[in-house]
């Protein structure tokens, strides 16, 4: 059976691209370019679906935006 997962994927000031998928908790990874990161982003989601199982609630994305804060 086949799933679509969201993913969200940044890239640090160091230029190493991080992807996490928001619907499964714990589901991140990191890798040096974006092939690396979206093999190990693919490993990790059959990880996660294996630990807690393919019954997990679905989110749809809607988007990104950025938001300016004062700190």
């Amino acid at each position: 059976m086949k799933s679509e997962y969201s993913v969200i994927i940044e890239q640090d000031s160091e230029g190493t691209y991080v992807a996490s998928v928001p619907s499964l908790r714990g589901c991140h990874t990191q890798g040096k370019s974006l092939d690396e990161v979206i093999e190990r982003i693919r490993e990790a989601i059959e990880l996660c679906i294996e630990e807690q199982g393919a019954d997990v609630e679905s989110l749809d994305f809607v988007g990104i935006q950025k938001i300016t804060v004062r700190s």
